[in-house]
């Protein structure tokens, strides 16, 4: 196994396509292993395809960019600026509610950091919001979709941890509004230090809000709709993914009336590019996956962290730094579905619950988007609005101090995340 981690590592330093650096990797240690023929390396690509629950995958992809289609993020940013946009760091405040809010549409930060740079981007700065802010505020806000359902990183944690994702999808509601809450406070203080307040901006009548809430209900009422779905047995994760798209294609045509089908089509190509990335690399992982748990790499590491420390929590702050150290190189997929297999049944070893673990790892590991050397987000946002990366590393100070104090909070008080999955199963 290390002959093959050395490999996969040397290969991403070289600039190879990831699934293509997971799958020669994996078929490498086949090629090399004494008892197992190759043919098996084949055989794991094709069995991991063969999963139900990865059915949800593809759904909830194509369900996002359908409802990014038909008018959902416009009115979703209506609803945001009404009732924000006259706190200190309007724009600012705006951006984390806009993000908490899709979060429950689009399941991916980068979509999500992406769309709110080319929207709200060019405003702030116009407004004078300085471009490292405008670009942190932007990146590290879009850190709230790795655990608002559906989450992609949770259903792929899920599929690959044997962890309920209906359970999942209910523990990251409390830590995604939790994380909204604690980005807000940052914001706030940041932007009153540095003067950015509109004052003529007033706040909204109840009048105001409540229109906008009316305009975007049908947004609004998706993530309600999936949880309670899943939760009293009508659909499966899988199932509501296939019911997310007709909610959106139907919300498009008929309700907003903003979509055509020439929009769909240019979502089914959208999603068709995202899906064969996803499904590429998860394939190949297939290989990798069998061959750590053949080498029994779970235990060997195990043996090393449980040796020196007792404690539950100390051994997940433990992996949860390991995660954060993996994922300043690695993007956050590829962990997922290499470390979880890995990491799973530490934790299960040392009486900690996987839901819970799965809303930290998920959030450890996406954060390595929005932070260098290799921060996807981060290069998305600054180069869309043309931010200098020192100026961005400098003035994410402040917002990652909040996620990594939030993070703390959720290892130490489990009820935050766990309350609303004992609540409903």
């Amino acid at each position: 196994m290390t002959v093959v981690a050395l490999v996969f590592l040397g290969f991403m330093l070289l600039g190879m396509p990831v699934a293509f650096a997971i799958g020669i990797a994996g078929f490498l240690f086949f090629l090399m292993s004494d008892v197992m023929p190759t043919s098996i390396g084949v055989q794991k690509i094709a069995s991991v395809s063969q999963s139900f629950p990865l059915l949800a995958v593809p759904f909830f992809v194509l369900a996002g960019h359908l409802m990014n289609e038909s008018g959902i993020t416009e009115r979703l940013f209506r609803f945001a600026n009404i009732t924000v946009s006259w706190m200190a760091g309007g724009l600012a405040q705006v951006s984390i509610i806009l993000s908490t809010l899709m979060g429950g549409v689009s399941g991916s930060a980068v979509a999500d950091a992406a769309m709110e740079a080319r929207i709200l981007g060019p405003t702030m700065i116009e407004k004078g919001y300085s471009r490292g802010f405008s670009a942190a505020v932007i990146a590290l806000s879009s850190l709230i979709t790795a655990t608002i359902p559906p989450s992609l990183g949770l259903i792929l944690y899920g599929y690959v941890g044997n962890v309920s994702i209906g359970r999942l999808f209910l523990a990251g509601i409390v830590p995604g509004v939790l994380m909204m809450l604690f980005l807000m406070v940052a914001a706030y203080l940041v932007a009153r230090k540095r003067g950015y307040v509109d004052t003529a901006a007033k706040k909204p009548t109840v009048q105001a809000v409540l229109k906008a809430i009316f305009d975007a209900k049908w947004a609004l009422a998706f993530p309600i709709l999936l949880v309670v779905s899943i939760r009293g047995g009508l659909f499966t994760p899988s199932e509501v993914g296939s019911f997310a798209v007709v909610y959106a294609v139907l919300v498009g045509f008929f309700a907003h009336r903003d979509l055509t089908f020439s929009q769909v089509l240019r979502a089914v190509d959208h999603a068709i590019q995202d899906v064969g990335m996803i499904m590429l690399i998860i394939l190949m992982s297939g290989m990798i996956g069998f061959a750590i748990i053949f080498e029994q790499v779970p235990q060997s590491i195990a043996g090393s962290i449980l040796s020196g420390i007792s404690q539950p929590q100390l051994i997940v702050a433990t992996i949860l730094l390991m995660l954060f150290v993996a994922g300043l190189f690695v993007e956050s997929t590829v962990l997922v579905l290499l470390l979880t297999p890995i990491f799973v049944p530490i934790i299960k070893q040392v009486g900690f619950d996987p839901v819970h673990f799965g809303i930290l790892m998920m959030t450890i590991v996406t954060l390595g988007s929005m932070t260098p050397p290799v921060g996807v987000a981060m290069y998305t946002v600054c180069s869309l609005i043309d931010c200098p990366i020192e100026s961005y590393i400098k003035e994410s100070v402040p917002f990652l101090l909040a996620v990594l104090a939030l993070v703390a909070c959720l290892l130490f008080i489990p009820q935050l995340t766990l309350f609303l999955p004992g609540l409903a199963f």
